[in-house]
């Protein structure tokens, strides 16, 4: 599976964004679609997940309530709607697929894309 995200940019604090991912190359509906993030200088973190079908989500706590997941299988595109955005939120957000079952791992992950910079000014 090919990922390409998109949507990346600079935002103030409280501001919105929304990142998208688009695969190419496989069967989209065959995977566990999720996004991670890393900071600078920190290690990359779960952020969201999205079943195959797209009727369950899995958020981090810091994120919950805040951001939303979901995925268009028609389109073969997976999205993560950020709001409320925080100075900490800054970080390059990353698309993943997992063909198996584990959620939050990220070594369960697959294939991943090249990453999109959010960076959230206070």
């Amino acid at each position: 599976v090919q990922l390409q995200a998109s949507g990346g940019g600079l935002v103030q604090a409280g501001g919105s964004l929304r990142l998208s991912c688009a695969a190419s190359g496989r069967t989209f509906s065959n995977y566990i679609m999720g996004w991670f993030r890393q900071a600078p200088g920190k290690v990359r973190e779960f952020v969201a997940a999205v079943s195959r079908g797209g009727s369950r989500t899995y958020y981090a706590d810091s994120v919950k309530g805040r951001f939303t997941i979901s995925r268009d299988n028609a389109k073969n595109t997976v999205y993560l709607q950020m709001n409320s955005l925080k100075p900490e939120d800054t970080a390059v957000y990353h698309c993943a697929a997992n063909g198996g079952t584990s959620i939050y791992n990220l070594g369960a992950y697959d294939y991943w894309g090249q990453g999109t910079l959010v960076t959230v000014s206070s």
